[in-house]
């Protein structure tokens, strides 16, 4: 063995965790393309208002929200697979209440599964620091940005899986979710192969000396203000949009395989740039490459206006919904994937639990407010289709803003006031 070679790090244990990872995420990690498609259209069926056809969404997302907080520091209590089986046994039993609000044609049933399923979302958003906790600082971009690759299958999966099932009950949708029953159920064996820390209820001896810091002190850290900001933002206007792209989609006159296909484009474009998006952080910075990722986003926003105003009639091109789907599914990638980095750089092992159940508590929770106006801008705020797509797209403004002059401070701050 050379000198060189015996400095390299060993990420074996690393590579195999992201490999198993990356199979969760493309099995279990269907379900959440599938529901995207139909949770807007089912709610809509069953809703009292029009304006709350997107609440089953917002309930996935809120229940991901008020789950990040105490499913993190369970994990790192008691390890990350006991968290992944919580996870995963919540999916099914969210896709057997929602299934059974079908068949009883019961709306509020239907948000008590969606709640679940948010149980399920929370415990997948923690695939990506788990493939970091045995992973070399070398390998750790490159591991995130594998295990969120795994969503490229996933993307092809979910909606394929859609069009087998959505003619298969006379109950509209049952049939999805059903399949993501068995999705879950046969998933979490996956996570029997994983060799990650089994948790700890103290810390070891060295980390004592250094004691986490107090949630006020690491919601003052620049990094770690930036990093929630950006994630917050890219995964609050990728769910602005998508949650409203079947609605619009079929709203326009297009058939529910059209929003399947479009919503797989999505999901591709928001997967297929994993395998590089690690290499690129390593080459030009974690901070570059998320600024590129919020002029894509804007660019997103663009596409879907251009659209509208470029529209024969009240029905935009379905080009235009694919390019603005496939833009919005490459900056969240580049944003999201930039935004873990830097957030995983920024706190020490022991701050684990805190800052990373912190994090997503912070950006489901605006991310369930994003769900939550999708549906009464789309549905809402004017006479037709359009009027709303139009809206919803608008809305992304704001978003850009916050993002690009967050990184903007950031990249301003004199070098020694972070360290």
């Amino acid at each position: 063995m050379t000198e060189t070679t015996a400095l390299l790090p060993d990420d074996r244990r690393a590579k195999r965790n992201v490999a198993v990872l990356v199979l969760a995420q493309a099995i279990l990690g269907a379900q959440m393309p599938m529901i995207f498609v139909v949770g807007g259209l089912a709610g809509k069926q069953l809703a009292s208002n029009v304006c709350w056809a997107t609440l089953p969404i917002s309930l996935i997302i809120f229940g991901s929200m008020t789950t990040a907080p105490w499913l993190s520091p369970l994990m790192q209590s008691r390890g990350r697979r006991f968290g992944f089986y919580i996870g995963a046994l919540a999916g099914a039993v969210g896709a057997a209440v929602a299934a059974y609000g079908l068949y009883a044609s019961s709306f509020p049933i239907l948000l008590i599964g969606s709640y679940f399923t948010g149980i399920y979302m929370s415990a997948q958003g923690f695939y990506r620091f788990a493939a970091t906790d045995t992973a070399s600082d070398s390998y750790k971009p490159k591991a995130i940005s594998y295990v969120m690759a795994g969503g490229l299958l996933s993307a092809i999966l979910g909606p394929q899986l859609n069009k087998i099932v959505e003619g298969s009950f006379v109950v509209p949708f049952l049939g999805t979710y059903l399949v993501i029953i068995m999705l879950n159920l046969v998933g979490m064996f996956l996570f029997t192969a994983l060799d990650l820390p089994k948790g700890t209820r103290r810390e070891p001896a060295p980390l004592a000396a250094t004691p986490p810091r107090s949630r006020r002190a690491l919601l003052s850290d620049p990094n770690i203000i930036v990093a929630m900001i950006v994630a917050l933002v890219a995964y609050s206007l990728m769910n602005l949009i998508m949650t409203s792209t079947p609605l619009a989609v079929v709203g326009c006159g297009y058939a529910l395989s059209s929003a399947n296909d479009i919503v797989s484009a999505h999901v591709l474009a928001m997967f297929a740039p994993s395998f590089f998006t690690g290499h690129l952080i390593v080459r030009f910075g974690v901070k570059t490459i998320m600024g590129v990722g919020v002029a894509i986003l804007a660019g997103a926003g663009a596409a879907a206006l251009l659209g509208v105003n470029f529209a024969d009639a009240d029905q935009p091109s379905l080009f235009s919904f694919y390019a603005a789907l496939i833009l919005l599914g490459l900056g969240w990638n580049f944003g999201f994937i930039g935004a873990t980095t830097l957030l995983t750089e920024s706190h020490a092992p022991h701050e684990r639990g805190v800052v990373q159940g912190l994090n997503d508590m912070v950006v489901f929770g605006s991310v369930t407010l994003a769900s939550l106006a999708s549906g009464g801008l789309m549905n809402c705020s004017g006479g037709s289709p359009m009027e709303g797509w139009t809206a919803v797209n608008l809305a992304m403004a704001p978003f850009i803003a916050l993002a690009g002059g967050a990184l903007i401070w950031l990249a301003l701050r004199p070098r020694g006031r972070d360290a």
